[in-house]
């Protein structure tokens, strides 16, 4: 007994009418579909497609015969008696895509850029209105200082620099040794040993040990900041605090951006000493500069500027740090992906604005004289 509801006709060489009967819906649909299959037509066959004793067909039997009809080519195709079904046959047919239209779709480049350009212009936008509201909000709390939590900052100055110090000493200790390393090799060459002390130390100050310190912040503090604000967004916990009348930027963002505008000045401090340090080890072993004429040397030939200068920028790039980290947590989506996705996003940000803005400030410092 036939368990599906056509007949196939073989007409001549490669020549088939396939004749359509009783009723085509979702209930009948599965096995007319793998008895279809079954019968293995080449696709470069002609088919005869007849309708007359087709009952009822719905939406869903009609979306199928059209993508079956698709798969061969369209000259090989002959509908007859469509009847009662041509109306929404060709309904179906007009406004059917196939694959084949999508990817053509993805691959179109100037779509592609103007997507890019509006996708750049919204993230320019919310990130303008961000900074907004940082700035809103400090102004406020300056105006009620009961409103900052300073127990949460100096909880944030504890995990983003004390629990940094090993890892800033290490980079920059190894840092200053390659640099000593290197130029020793240089300054023996011309019997200008004694300026190691010079070329390490105002090295480290004034570029090294803030750029280091801050690309080493921005990898634990800034995929950090992000992480613990996207799992309570996640978790509905931002928005608990908003309906408490809790603002977000006073508890979440500002304790923070305090927090590592006041903790990497003193961490470069740190790495200025360390990667000093490192220098003068590598100067007494190759060049034979004793740590005591190393030291008397910083304090009469490298002025004060430098120093003050590597600690003027860590500030901006504390800051910097602080703002990529909260406003790509704050971007964090309902899923547990998107916590990756932009903890990932937030460390390249915060790395390559790092890099940027101590181009800017190397810049604007040579061009003043300083």
């Amino acid at each position: 007994m036939r368990d599906y509801d056509f007949e196939i006709k073989e007409l001549a060489d490669n020549n088939f009418e396939l004749i359509l009967l009783n009723t085509w819906n979702k209930e009948t649909l599965n096995k007319n579909i793998q008895a279809l299959n079954k019968l293995n037509i080449k696709k470069n066959s002609k088919l005869i497609v007849n309708f007359q004793n087709l009952k009822e067909c719905d939406n869903s039997a009609i979306i199928y015969l059209i993508s079956y009809f698709k798969t061969f080519q369209e000259e090989n195709i002959t509908l007859e008696n469509l009847l009662k079904h041509e109306r929404k046959y060709k309904f179906y047919e007009k406004h059917y895509q196939d694959n084949k239209l999508i990817e053509k779709k993805e691959i179109h480049f100037i779509e592609n850029i103007g997507r890019a350009a509006n996708d750049i212009f919204l993230s320019f936008v919310d990130f303008t209105k961000f900074l907004g509201k940082i700035f809103y909000f400090f102004i406020y709390s300056l105006f009620n200082p009961r409103k900052m939590r300073i127990k949460a900052m100096f909880k944030y100055i504890d995990s983003s620099a004390v629990n940094a110090l090993f890892i800033v000493g290490i980079t920059s200790f190894l840092v200053g040794v390659v640099i000593a390393y290197q130029g020793a090799v240089q300054l023996e060459k011309f019997g200008a040993n004694i300026f190691i002390v010079e070329m390490i130390t105002i090295t480290m100050f004034r570029e090294i040990a803030p750029l280091v310190t801050a690309i080493v912040i921005a990898g634990r503090s800034a995929s950090s900041y992000t992480a613990e604000i996207g799992a309570m967004k996640i978790t509905d916990e931002i928005d608990a605090m908003r309906t408490m009348n809790f603002e977000p930027m006073l508890f979440l963002t500002l304790p923070r951006i305090f927090a590592l505008v006041i903790s990497l000045p003193l961490l470069v401090f740190f790495a200025d000493i360390v990667g000093v340090f490192g220098g003068m080890v590598i100067a007494y072993i190759d060049l034979d500069v004793t740590f005591r004429e190393f030291i008397i040397r910083i304090g009469t030939e490298v002025p004060l500027k430098h120093f003050l200068l590597g600690i003027f920028k860590s500030i901006f790039f504390g800051m910097a740090i602080a703002i990529i980290g909260c406003y790509r947590g704050f971007q964090v989506q309902n899923n547990t992906t998107s916590i990756g996705k932009f903890t990932t996003i937030s460390v390249v940000n915060a790395i390559f604005v790092v890099i940027a803005l101590n181009a800017i400030f190397s810049v604007i410092f040579t061009q003043i004289g300083i």
